[in-house]
């Protein structure tokens, strides 16, 4: 069973960085894409003229992903502008960097509430609107398998979600629908740059196996790979998108 052609794709905060690169993708492969955010909303607009402009269909979509009744009103809108939703792309998150010892309740929840909630609520809700055959890939991170230090709530999230993905994949199976999660590693994005010295940065891509970091672009390609329907037999995997990082 293979998704529809062309279905219509949900990215989450699909408006900046990796996501924008997904949701361009995604457009250019044909499918119509909402572009959903949460802050922000000159940025998605330029990336919704940005396929526009390419030839594709997008339209941009306010929403917070810690609330279900904000993630069912994107399938809402993706289903009045576009017909039937085949593909979700969990891509929103947040992290905050420190020691465990120094975050707060509040740096926990932030983190929990956009990348382990959102995606718990994404699954839920595409479990119950998802057209039979689609596709879901959700965003984690290679750092989970090197354990990095200061990054232990986003780790913790992160881990939440490659579990919520192989459980959905079992339970979402009987309708041809395949829930994968790509796990970036070290990649040129502004979430990834932020809080990092032009010296640190010089630094990391010195040590990454390949010699330099990866670009949103190539994640994009992986995701466009598992929502593509030579996928139809790849659910419930962790790709994790590295150089060889790990």
């Amino acid at each position: 069973m293979t998704t529809l052609t062309p279905a219509a794709a949900i990215v989450t905060g699909g408006s900046r960085s990796i996501g924008r690169a997904i949701s361009e993708r995604l457009a250019r492969d044909g499918h119509p894409v909402l572009v959903n955010y949460a802050h922000g909303a000159s940025d998605a607009d330029e990336t919704v003229r940005s396929i526009v402009d390419a030839g594709g269909r997008a339209i941009a979509a306010r929403g917070d992903v810690a609330s279900a009744a904000d993630v069912e009103r994107l399938f809402a809108n993706a289903r009045a502008e576009f017909g039937a939703v085949g593909i979700l792309v969990n891509n929103a998150g947040v992290s905050v960097l420190g020691e465990l010892s120094e975050l707060d309740d509040d740096a926990y929840d932030r983190v929990f509430d956009v990348s382990a909630r959102g995606t718990y609520n994404g699954l839920r809700v595409a479990a119950g609107h998802l057209a039979d055959g689609g596709r879901i890939v959700n965003l984690s991170s290679t750092a989970i398998a090197i354990t990095t230090p200061r990054m232990g709530v986003y780790l913790a999230a992160k881990a939440a979600v490659e579990t919520f993905t192989r459980v959905a994949a079992k339970e979402l199976a009987p309708r041809g629908i395949t829930v994968n999660a790509v796990a970036p590693g070290l990649v040129r994005s502004e979430m990834f740059a932020d809080g990092k010295t032009p010296e640190q940065l010089a630094s990391i891509e010195k040590a990454s196996p390949a010699g330099r970091l990866g670009e949103v672009s190539e994640i994009a390609d992986a995701v466009a790979l598992l929502t593509s329907p030579e996928a139809s037999w790849i659910s419930g995997q962790i790709i994790r998108v590295n150089g060889g990082v790990a």
